[in-house]
């Protein structure tokens, strides 16, 4: 087999999985069996990714993550230091619920901050920033800036990352010139 991903060797890598050309992973990171990550990801150290997840093409998983079953990740989402998903809504150590996992869908280009807190079943939106220290408990929608405790909207953000201000429901990104239209809190890109 021609190996064209680099895995340090105090990591851990469970057969059979998938590892796309250009991917790195760093030290004491375990990767379980039957998951996929793409092309060209980072996975810093410390970090744990379960059976079965789903990670796109460039993604970028910094220190001390855990990613557990059920999560897809698309691609070029960024998850930050010490950032974790759960999988089951009511665990107990004494109980199994492997039958139970939970889909938790993270879309291209979305941020994830550090110490945020995901409950399963949730999707976060095409290119959403999740403030770091949030919990996030329900649905974000694309392009939302969202923080706290738990987890509200504060703001828009622009695919290059700029926060977005809107007049008459309508936001032109001052680095990227992106035009976006707001309809309630749905943001979409125009043209």
């Amino acid at each position: 087999m021609n190996k064209k991903y680099f895995v340090h060797e105090s990591s851990y890598i469970d057969q059979p999985c998938k590892i796309g050309n250009g991917t790195k992973v760093w030290h004491f990171s375990h990767i379980m069996k039957d998951t996929q990550i793409g092309e060209n990801c980072t996975i810093g150290q410390n970090v744990f990714i379960a059976s079965g997840v789903q990670l796109g093409n460039g993604v970028k998983i910094q220190n001390n993550v855990s990613v557990y079953t059920g999560v897809i990740c698309e691609e070029n989402v960024f998850l930050g230091p010490s950032c974790v998903f759960t999988n089951v809504m009511n665990p107990r150590a004494f109980i199994e619920r492997k039958n139970e996992y939970k889909k938790t869908l993270v879309k291209i280009g979305a941020s994830i901050g550090a110490n945020v807190t995901i409950l399963c079943g949730c999707t976060i939106g095409k290119y959403a920033l999740v403030g770091a220290g949030a919990l996030v408990t329900n649905d974000v929608s694309d392009y939302t800036i969202v923080y706290g405790l738990p987890a509200k909207i504060h703001g828009y953000i622009c695919e290059c990352g700029e926060k977005l201000i809107f007049d008459n429901n309508i936001s032109y990104c001052l680095c990227c010139n992106k035009k976006y239209k707001k309809d309630n809190d749905i943001v979409e890109v125009m043209g």
